[in-house]
């Protein structure tokens, strides 16, 4: 099995000079009397239902650190990170001590800057100089830093946590955080997943498992809250399009169950900051024209594949050449962990996913160290992250869940401000009937502002 997981570690990128120093950023040595709070004080830690388990029970331990050789693009032997993008929404701090007013004025500036890029969210890396060199801070000088940092997120109205902490030499550290700020026009950050997979691959399963927080009995018990009618309860098989949502708070903590009572997809939305909306579509040939449109119609921002640890089947494949074209981001979920083994299917899928038609670099996860990996490098580097997971004993969705919360709706805000610009285009996908209301019309707003008492024409139109 030594081979087989050498082929899932991405590589990471040349050297860079550890001499650099952040002097663009003015990261001096100020010193500040300040206490230390640990960003709100809260940690990135998941209070719900699923247990944690290992993401995949029968992976080798010693091979399977292979999948770490990247940390976000640190490189564990020679300790550093790529240089610091100009344009994005990742930002390296070597410290933030005592700034001046003007300082600290611009600190925030730019903080609002990297937050814009990143549509409402950020990534900063403390103890890190502008070449990317680690130099990491004390456990004083860390403490101060962080409460800058939380300081200038305050001043924007924006939240903290930190995601990950790597120790170095000398008692010293580099931390990294995520800043999140919800755009002013929003009520929460949004991101759209559609859900593929052959039939009885496990798709409405994995989603009644993450949306309720409670297993399945290993007889789909956790998929009959997720069927729209009564042939589908009967065959077990969607057939139309349903959607789910999943909602998370500053914290990274799942709402659907955080407070131990059922809500509505509406109360779901109010008390979370980001919202991961589910496009749970048929797996089965017959609906395949259903599953088209919705992937070409209801742009997704990203894929999740349900593959079961049997087989790759015939449908899973066109679902993946589907995706693939389209040019949509995907993931692949591996299910049915507990019933056998997943070598079989991994080694199938790195054959699939690294031929001439894909070029993609398969990265299977095991650890959360690989979850901000993969999410830093997916678009880049062309990764696509693979979880092994268990509806049935909660293996591996802690860290799928993780990765829900850090991805990004991986649109640029230049595409986002040019759809706005543009005159309102709103995609009906179908109506309702509410009493006292009256019709409502559901569907996507593909172009421009709509907001309350806009005058539209309603298709479909001659031209």
């Amino acid at each position: 099995m030594e081979s087989f997981f050498d082929l899932f570690g991405p590589t990471t990128t040349g050297a860079v000079s550890d001499s650099d120093t952040d002097t663009r950023n003015g990261n001096g040595g100020e010193e500040d009397s300040g206490t230390f709070e640990d960003l709100g004080g809260h940690s990135h830690h998941h209070h719900h239902l699923l247990q944690q388990h290992a993401s995949c029970s029968s992976s080798p331990s010693e091979d399977a650190d292979c999948s770490e050789l990247i940390l976000k693009g640190i490189d564990l032997n020679r300790g550093f990170l790529p240089p610091e993008p100009q344009l994005g929404n990742i930002e390296y701090k070597l410290k933030l001590i005592n700034p001046s007013k003007q300082r600290f004025e611009h600190l925030v500036t730019q903080m609002k800057w990297r937050l814009r890029e990143g549509n409402g969210e950020a990534i900063y890396e403390i103890g890190v100089s502008d070449s990317g060199h680690l130099h990491g801070l004390s456990d004083a000088d860390m403490s101060v830093s962080l409460h800058t940092l939380n300081q200038m997120a305050r001043k924007l109205d924006a939240s903290t946590s930190v995601l990950r902490r790597k120790s170095l030499a000398d008692h010293r550290s580099v931390v990294e955080v995520l800043v999140r700020k919800i755009p002013d026009d929003q009520h929460n950050i949004e991101v759209r997943v559609a859900v593929l997979g052959a039939a009885d691959a496990g798709k409405s399963t994995l989603l009644g498992v993450l949306t309720q927080g409670e297993f399945d009995n290993g007889r789909g018990r956790a998929r009959l809250n997720m069927f729209r009618h009564m042939h589908e309860i009967q065959t077990g098989r969607t057939s139309c399009i349903s959607h789910e949502t999943l909602g998370f708070d500053a914290q990274g903590s799942v709402i659907n169950y955080k407070y131990n009572e059922m809500m509505t997809a509406e109360e779901i939305s109010d008390r979370s900051t980001k919202l991961v909306t589910f496009m749970d579509l048929a797996g089965h040939r017959r609906y395949l024209k259903t599953t088209v449109q919705a992937l070409s119609g209801y742009c997704p921002h990203h894929a999740l594949i349900v593959i079961s640890a049997g087989n790759i089947s015939t449908m899973t494949r066109e679902h993946l050449a589907i995706v693939h074209a389209l040019d949509i981001s995907f993931s692949i979920i591996v299910t049915k962990t507990d019933l056998a083994p997943p070598e079989p299917v991994l080694f199938e899928l790195k054959s699939l996913l690294t031929s001439i038609g894909y070029r993609k670099i398969p990265y299977l996860i095991s650890n959360e160290d690989d979850v901000l990996n993969a999410n830093a490098h997916q678009s880049v580097e062309q990764i696509v992250p693979i979880f092994c997971v268990s509806n049935v004993t909660g293996a591996g969705l802690d860290l799928l869940i993780q990765y829900l919360y850090v991805l990004s709706p991986g649109i640029s805000n230049a595409e986002k401000e040019r759809l706005e610009q543009e005159a309102i285009e709103f995609q009906i996908d179908e109506i309702f009937r509410v009493a006292e209301v009256g019709l409502v019309a559901g569907g996507l707003l593909c172009k421009g502002v709509l907001t309350e008492n806009s005058q539209v024409k309603v298709g479909p139109l001659q031209d």
